[in-house]
């Protein structure tokens, strides 16, 4: 079992900023994908950004240029730097980890997800 403990989460003033932090553990296998949803009230859960194991990352437009996600594969750690925070990034974030592991089945992981609150 795989398990994802999220931290960093809070509330800040519009402009401000957060880093959030996702720690995996368990029987992890690699390589392995890692990424940042969030969902807020009443809305499909959404892809902030992702990364793989080879540091190839991919990111929504809403937070292009304004987050940067990045890993530590010896903690198997992943983080969230989210700069220039605007009210509507306000959303429950979930860390998400997935692999393939032994013949080919596919493993998918969330955290519990950590509350960002942004104030205008």
């Amino acid at each position: 079992q795989v398990q994802l403990v999220e931290s960093g989460g809070g509330l800040v003033q519009a402009g401000g900023s957060l880093r959030l932090s996702c720690a995996a553990s368990g029987s992890i296998f690699r390589p392995n994908d890692m990424g940042w949803y969030r969902q807020v009230p009443g809305k499909q859960r959404e892809l902030v950004t992702s990364i793989t194991s080879t540091g190839s990352t991919n990111y929504a437009d809403s937070v292009k240029g304004r987050f940067t996600i990045s890993r530590d594969n010896g903690v198997n750690t992943v983080y969230l730097q989210m700069d220039s925070l605007k009210p509507e990034d306000t959303a429950v974030y979930y860390c998400n980890l997935a692999f393939d592991g032994m013949r080919s089945q596919r493993y998918v992981y969330w955290g519990q997800g950590t509350q960002v609150t942004v104030s205008a």
